[in-house]
């Protein structure tokens, strides 16, 4: 019985641990991430969590926990967008550019620099590939 609750110790210090590393890790990287803070308070609040870790922990969350959150969120929706616009331009090329093909092979037929043969097969071959 004395093992048991040995090893629950241990998995809740373990968890407690775990817990303060990415407290931290979190902490360091949001201060280093806000563009409001000048190089001296990044620097004050890097000396502060490595002299006084859970205190600065603490003070910081408290203090600009706000921020973070805001800041985390911009991100997440800067992300969101820049992906949206990525599948937005993939998605579209295709068809954009089999007709830009066919456009341009119109032009070409009009100018008469291609023949109606030679348009078909342009027009077959864009549309295939889209």
């Amino acid at each position: 019985m004395n093992s048991f609750w040995d090893f629950i110790v241990w998995l809740f210090w373990f968890y407690v641990v775990i817990a303060c590393i990415w407290v931290f890790i979190t902490v360091i990287v949001d201060i280093f991430r806000d563009h409001s803070l000048n190089g001296w308070a990044k620097a004050l609040w890097v000396l502060f969590l490595v002299f006084v870790p859970f205190l600065a922990a603490f003070i910081y969350l408290i203090a600009r926990g706000r921020g973070m959150a805001e800041r985390n969120a911009a991100r997440v929706a800067e992300s969101q967008a820049a992906s949206a616009d990525y599948i937005r331009t993939v998605a579209g090329s295709s068809a954009s550019s089999a007709a830009a093909e066919i456009e341009k092979g119109k032009q070409l037929l009009d100018s008469g620099a291609i023949t109606q043969a030679e348009f078909d097969a342009l027009k077959a071959k864009a549309l295939q590939s889209a």
